[in-house]
This record gives C-alpha cells, structure tokens and sequence, in this order.
C-alpha cells in the first residue's frame, strides 16, 4: 500500500489530497473553508474520474477543524473514491516552521505537537493551524501514523555563514534568530527531479531553482543540498512576492516608526500584506500587472523591473557562491507560465553560459519538464513543475517505512 493523504491546514481552511505514491497519482482533493465562520464551504474532486467537472460543493455550517475532517470523510463516502478500498497508510501534514529542530519528515507524537507548537513565536500564522489540522486528522484517522514534513527542513543544510545574521550573537541565539528558508518540498522536488530528467547523478550538479508563485524564494543546491536561499527567519526576507516587500533596509522600519508613527503591527501588516507588487502597482497578480504594462500603464512597468532585477540579483550572488552552474530551473505559478519573467531574468547572461531559446521559452508544455535553454547552453535552463503535496507524500511514506 503506497496511498497517503495529505494535508494543509489554515486556521480556518485547509486543503487535502488523497494520492497514491507508487503511482504518483492524485486520486482525490479538496478544500474545506470559512471554518467556524458560520456557512462554511466544501469542495472535493474525484481525481480518477475522466471528468473535469467532478468537482462537487456545498456549504454547511462547520464549527472547528474536526467538523472539517467529517465533512471531507462524508465526501468520500458520497463521491468517492471510496476511502476504503484507498485506504491511506499515513496522513501527511505540511507544516511551515520546524526551526532548528527538525530537520526530516517525523512521525507526530505529543511531544512533536509540544515543539510545533514551541515554534510558534517564528511562525504565529501557520504553526498553531497546523496543530490544528493535525489534532482534528488525528481524530478522524486514529488508526494510522501522521506525519509532520517542514517547508524549513531541506534548509537544514544550509552552512553558518549562509544561516547567520550579523546582530550580537547571544540575543540571536537567544531569540532563535537566524536564516530558516522555506518552500523547502518544493525546492527538493523540483532539484531531484532535474536531475533525473538530466539522467545526471544528484549529487553532481550545482543548481539554481527559482520557486515564482505569490510567495517566492531561489535556492543554491549542491549535490542535492541546501547551500543559500533567499527566504530567512520568515518568508519575508528576498524576491519581491505578490504582497510582501522581500529584501528592505531595517533602517526603513525604524524610520517609519519614528516618522509615521507606525506600530510593529502596522509594519508586520504593510511588509506582509501591502507590499511587493500590489504595494508598488494596486495588482498582485501577474497576469494582470502584465496587461496593464503592454497597456502603457508606467507603474506596472516599473514594477515588473523591479521583480525581475530582484530575481537578477540572486541569480548572480548564487552563481558566484555555488562558482558552477549546471541547471537553472524555474517553477511554481510565475515560474511555470509566465515567459517574459523567465526570459528578462535571464537576459544578457550569455558570458556565464546562460542561453535562453525565445521560441522554446514561449512554447513551454503545461504540467511538463520543458528544456528552454539553447542547444548550446552551458548551463540547462528547465521549468519544472512542482509537485509539492507529492514531495510530501513520498517524504510520509518514508518516515513511517
């Protein structure tokens, strides 16, 4: 049996894949909403049906995260797949923040929850819902192991002159202060699989990967390993992201203090919510920020030279830290669709062996790996899909054997 489920969880939502691993099929998914906020919304998709409307949903009023896990199992039961003839092994829950703690997939105990929970302080929006999803599964699924996998673990690796920030080192140590990394499954998903396209061993390339959707980090890999990425003790620090600032002068932040009169709230709320592209164009979504710059519209231009100078800036610092590059990969929503992104941030390049072929770049095959470097790259530039719910079901079934 090879069939795992994998959860998400929100502190008021959470999404949910049923897949096999051996296959590397999803068999199901879902998502459950607007938990305990009075109707509440469910929707659940039959993954082995020839049908792309096999989608049902429904609202009901969902009090807590365990009517959540009874409204999914009663999905199940009315659509299928029939949870019992796909009965998962284990249930495997994404969890944000492990800190310098965990650094594999682990099998939940309470004193697992206990430490999750501990790590709060670094990730006060996504660890205590985690806990959450992870009590309410438990529940529903009390004979089974669950599993925790990290977005920070793959980052484990990462040495101390790339994890360390220079600020006194015993308040650092103290408040647990350092650089984490995230997207971690993805990071790890996409470089393993560049490799296998490559028919290359693992640990003989030298990587860059770029994960572009709304939360965005680049990570430097060698030989299968974490050496620098973007994202810090939260996923604040680096790229320019849909509505986070990334890299900033702390200095600013003082400034606004002193000038504006803003609070720590006020400045958690405009880094995280009112910067990155919707600060600097009113859109968060690329798609949109393009039309609006082919349309004329200046802001929106001067937006998209903004990301894509941010993203030019990493892609250099580490090329120079990994000193060779076999492959770059792009992935994730921007990553995979948007060609002028790929094609800007690589422009100009050629003197390190980056080539980027134009009609390659533009004619990229949805939910494939697709090569868009020239011929005579030195270094392969890809755009691989991620498959972060698998990476996380195949780290489960191998933390429970």
């Amino acid at each position: 049996m090879s069939t795992v489920l994998v959860v998400n969880s929100g502190s008021s939502s959470f999404k949910y894949q049923l897949i096999d691993v051996e296959d590397r099929a999803a068999l199901a998914s879902g998502l459950v909403e607007r938990i305990g906020q009075g109707t509440g919304r469910v929707e659940h998709r039959d993954e082995t049906r020839d049908d792309p409307d096999a989608v049902w949903e429904r609202e009901v009023d969902i009090p807590d995260h365990t009517a959540g896990f009874g409204e999914m199992i009663a999905s199940f039961e009315e659509h299928g797949p029939s949870l019992d003839e796909n009965r998962p092994v284990a249930v495997g829950h994404r969890v944000v923040h492990g800190g310098r703690r965990f650094f594999e997939p682990t099998v939940i105990t309470d004193l697992v929850k206990i430490n999750i929970e501990d790590l709060s302080d670094l990730a006060p929006l996504h660890n205590p819902a985690a806990v959450q999803g992870i009590d309410a599964a438990q529940k529903a699924f009390s004979d089974i192991p669950h599993v925790a996998v990290f977005d920070t673990a793959f980052h484990q690796t990462l040495p101390p002159a790339a994890y360390m920030y220079a600020i006194d080192r015993e308040l650092a140590a103290k408040h647990r202060i350092r650089r984490y990394g995230f997207h971690g499954t993805s990071h790890k998903y996409v470089s393993e699989h560049v490799a296998e396209f490559l028919g290359r061993p693992l640990a003989d390339l030298n990587q860059i990967v770029l994960h572009l959707g709304n939360g965005a980090s680049v990570a430097a890999i060698a030989g299968g390993r974490s050496v620098e990425t973007s994202m810090g003790m939260t996923p604040l620090e680096g790229l320019v992201m849909g509505s986070r600032s990334g890299d900033i002068d702390p200095a600013v932040l003082l400034h606004l203090m002193r000038r504006a009169g803003m609070s720590a709230d006020d400045l958690d709320d405009l880094l995280n919510k009112r910067s990155g592209v919707l600060g600097l164009s009113g859109v968060s979504d690329m798609r949109d920020l393009g039309q609006r710059a082919a349309a004329g519209d200046t802001n929106a231009r001067e937006t998209l030279d903004v990301y894509v100078h941010r993203l030019r800036h990493y892609i250099g610092a580490y090329y120079a830290q990994l000193g060779r590059v076999d492959a770059i990969a792009f992935t994730a929503g921007i990553g995979e669709n948007d060609h002028r992104i790929r094609a800007e941030s690589l422009a100009g390049l050629e003197r390190l062996g980056i080539s980027v072929d134009d009609e390659r770049n533009r004619s990229v095959s949805r939910g494939e790996i697709s090569v868009i470097s020239t011929d005579d790259s030195e270094v392969a530039v890809l755009v691989v899909p991620t498959d972060e719910e698998l990476e996380i079901a195949i780290q489960t079934l191998s933390a429970v054997g």
